[in-house]
């Protein structure tokens, strides 16, 4: 069997919020969720898990390649709504978007304060 991204649990302040704010962004469906998860599909069947740790949340990076549509969409959700975002990882170039890597790209804080990435392009 190849191997194959199957899940990934996102540290949450608030499960719900966090996992509102993935599916409108990004347009997920919602999976069915259990115990202390809050849970979504990715296309492909891979699942976003949000629970609630009993500890500090460590901001991670998570990054998605979306197409130009969805990017489009999602992006002017941001602004629509007056989410912050930068078009850098470092948050030099607030609203803004960048064209690296032959695509165009956005970074953006979850509410937990993830740092989220979309990407039109993969690097490699």
């Amino acid at each position: 069997m190849p191997v194959t991204f199957n899940h990934t649990i996102i540290a949450a302040r608030d499960r719900a919020e966090s996992a509102r704010f993935f599916r409108d962004l990004l347009e997920l469906r919602d999976a069915p969720s259990w115990g202390i998860f809050t849970n979504l599909h990715l296309d492909g069947g891979a699942l976003l898990q949000f629970a609630e740790p009993p500890v500090e949340i460590q901001m991670q990076h998570y990054a998605f390649l979306v197409d130009d549509e969805l990017f489009d969409r999602a992006y002017r959700r941001l602004r629509e709504q007056g989410i912050e975002h930068w078009a850098d990882p470092q948050m030099r170039r607030p609203g803004e978007i960048n064209h690296g890597h032959g695509g165009r790209g956005v970074y953006v804080k979850d509410p937990a304060g993830h740092a989220i990435e979309l990407i039109t392009h993969p690097y490699v």
